[in-house]
């Protein structure tokens, strides 16, 4: 590497000197008329010349045009091999997305325009500060797309292309904010598992399994080499990112079939050309997301994200998408109500039994397979209509009879010998292999406002017959994650062991940004005593966790929530009814003397916290703006959103008060 500035600085040739200084610019002229010159605005004008500037024909540039954005990531060769690194392969071959459907649009006859908000990684930033700026980029992140938009003020319709944990949600909510356009989101997919390896989600536990003496160093190393099978797409995993796939195209907000496609194969490619195509046709028959995003899409959406078994993270974009689009927020109600009905059919990673990868979703018929079930059921409204311009009725009915339904699924028996109906199974069969509904809801007296809990993915050898999972333990209290995840190491004096129910307090949104706390659950599920571990946090979960963990608990404990009050070693009990979806989380007693849950509550309502309730000090101060501005908006229950009517009226209550006083 150099070290002086002749070196650093000097241009190695004469041919460097020669630098242009002028260039005769594109041939032709502007399809433009005396009244444009007259009317249009000069923004417009100048973007024609901008157009013939970067070399589209000018005698094209009155084609109606269409923007595609997309979370792309890195700087990928032709040959496909990293010029420069993306933070994931989700985001890594999106724009390979970008490229088909915008071939596909000038095909058609339109003009094309691409942008680019990229993402992070939520498993790159699992016990890092990083995490601490994951949820709130999301908002960041759909802001800048509907600015974007809203920046090509002649564009006629909007392609999103994006994959993964925080990208698509903020893709979904930043579209669904234009009802007057008609819009479209490619999802990006997913990643093939390893022929010989441990998938994504397993692979992250790699060193609290090597701390325990659970694999060695030669193992740990071949292992996190492998996990991804191929380049692109989300993780083989149902977590946050696939999830956030089955969402988007159960609300119509997607083609049919598009969700878990493998990335970078024919048939990925070909359905970014269909949603261009679809887009295409949408704007010839006047629809707009108006048409598409209804109470009714939601209400699919709710009952595929059940019928899958997906993250719990979706009880936050769920509500975000639907703020954006103008509908009323799903409420714990309804998510209660919702859960009671649908049955959850499908065995993927990480919920088992089996536990298939996505690929194999895909292949047995993804979501609209899984749509005819609850069809069958009478779960779903068949008259919401979808990207393809057509009423979901009419999707099932193509999709019943479809070659692509009969091939793919032939597929699946000829390259991996699973049978389809193996992993997407019908409620009856998913009965008897003991397939329990999504999630619960536990309140009590330290969640007095209620927590979460995928209740699907507790290990079944620690539920009793009944179906109810009950657990009386000793808490130990934590205040970050780094310390929590020592102890489970056995880093710690005492460690965690068999039996204890880990606090995780300070880890919302006002303490850490609400990060993940996917290094805890992963260690505990791959962990021979993990499974008699019990998790409670006022943070949130990885959609790939797993186990007796108990998130989302409001009020959190900056504040004010009596989880906050929690001290080491208070006697804790857990009830989680996986048959009625109901649970109880309770502070009763200490070692030396018993409570009732009433007496409980009396008793957090009157104690001082044992720890310093203090924000994380790496908390960026953006992400300290953010949480208070979502708090204000409805918080995590509200799914963490800018309300700015609701922000506003505070602001003006303040503004009056100043001035009284």
């Amino acid at each position: 590497m150099p070290h002086d500035l002749p070196a650093l600085l000097d241009l190695p040739g004469s041919a460097f000197f020669d630098v242009q200084s002028k260039a005769p610019g594109p041939e032709g002229s502007l399809p433009i008329s005396e009244e444009m010159l007259l009317n249009s605005p000069s923004g417009d004008l100048f973007g024609m010349t901008q157009n013939a500037g970067m070399g589209w024909n000018p005698q094209q540039l009155l084609r109606d045009q269409i923007l595609l954005l997309s979370t792309q990531g890195g700087v990928r060769g032709e040959d496909g091999k990293p010029i420069a690194l993306g933070y994931h392969t989700g985001h890594w071959e999106v724009g390979l997305l970008v490229k088909a459907a915008a071939e596909q649009l000038d095909e058609l006859k339109k003009l094309p325009f691409a942008g680019f908000v990229s993402d992070p990684c939520d498993g790159r930033s699992q016990g890092t500060t990083a995490m601490m700026d994951s949820l709130a980029y999301r908002n960041d992140a759909a802001v800048v797309l509907k600015r974007l938009i809203r920046s090509l003020p002649t564009r006629k319709g909007v392609i999103g292309v994006a994959t993964c944990d925080k990208g698509l949600p903020a893709m979904m909510m930043a579209v669904s904010a234009f009802r007057n356009l008609p819009a479209i989101i490619v999802p990006g997919g997913v990643t093939l598992p390893p022929e010989q390896g441990e998938d994504a989600g397993k692979v992250q536990a790699i060193g609290a399994r090597y701390a325990h003496g659970e694999i060695d160093l030669a193992y740990a190393a071949e292992m996190g080499c492998k996990a991804c099978g191929s380049p692109g797409g989300g993780c083989q995993f149902l977590g946050t990112a696939a999830t956030s796939q089955v969402v988007s195209e159960a609300l119509g907000l997607s083609m049919p079939h598009s969700a878990l496609a493998p990335s970078g194969q024919p048939i990925w490619l070909e359905g970014a050309r269909a949603a261009a195509r679809a887009l295409v046709s949408q704007q010839e028959r006047k629809i707009t997301l108006a048409d598409i995003l209804t109470e009714d899409a939601l209400h699919n959406a709710m009952v595929l994200h059940a019928a899958f078994g997906g993250s719990t993270n979706l009880l936050l974009h769920i509500p975000g998408i639907a703020f954006e689009a103008g509908l009323v927020r799903p409420t714990v109600e309804d998510w209660n109500r919702i859960n009671r009905q649908v049955p959850r059919i499908v065995d993927v990673l990480p919920n088992g039994p089996v536990g298939h990868p996505t690929v194999r979703v895909f292949l047995a018929g993804g979501v609209p397979e899984v749509m005819l079930h609850m069809r069958e059921l009478g779960l779903l409204r068949g008259n919401a209509l979808t990207a393809t311009g057509e009423p979901l009725d009419a999707v099932l009915d193509w999709w019943a009879g479809s070659e692509r339904r009969q091939q793919l699924r032939e597929r699946l028996r000829e390259a991996d010998g699973v049978d389809p109906d193996d992993v997407i199974m019908s409620p009856e069969a998913a009965r008897a292999a003991g397939l329990t509904s999504t999630v619960t809801f536990p309140v009590g007296n330290i969640a007095p406002e209620g927590s979460v809990i995928k209740s699907t993915a507790i290990d079944p050898s620690v539920v009793d017959e009944d179906g109810v999972y009950r657990k009386l333990g000793p808490a130990r209290v934590f205040t970050s994650e780094r310390a929590a995840i020592a102890a489970v190491k056995g880093r710690t004096d005492p460690p965690i062991r068999e039996g204890d129910i880990i606090v995780l307090m300070c880890r919302g949104p006002l303490g850490s940004g609400m990060e993940e706390t996917y290094q805890i659950t992963s260690a505990l599920r791959y962990l021979p005593f993990g499974k008699h571990v019990a998790v409670i946090t006022d943070a949130r979960f990885s959609g790939v966790s797993t186990g007796a963990c108990i998130g989302h608990v409001g009020p959190e404990a900056m504040a004010n929530g009596p989880i906050g009050r929690i001290r080491d070693g208070d006697l804790i009990e857990i009830v989680v009814d996986r048959v009625n979806l109901t649970g109880q989380i309770n502070f009763v007693g200490t070692p030396d003397q018993r409570c009732t849950r009433e007496e409980g509550a009396l008793i957090l309502a009157e104690r001082e916290p044992a720890v310093a309730l203090e924000a994380d000090p790496d908390l960026p101060a953006d992400t300290r703006l953010w949480a208070l501005l979502q708090q204000l908006g409805g918080g995590t229950w509200g799914g963490c959103v800018y309300d700015v009517d609701a922000v506003a009226k505070v602001i003006s209550a303040g503004l009056s008060a100043t001035s009284d006083t």
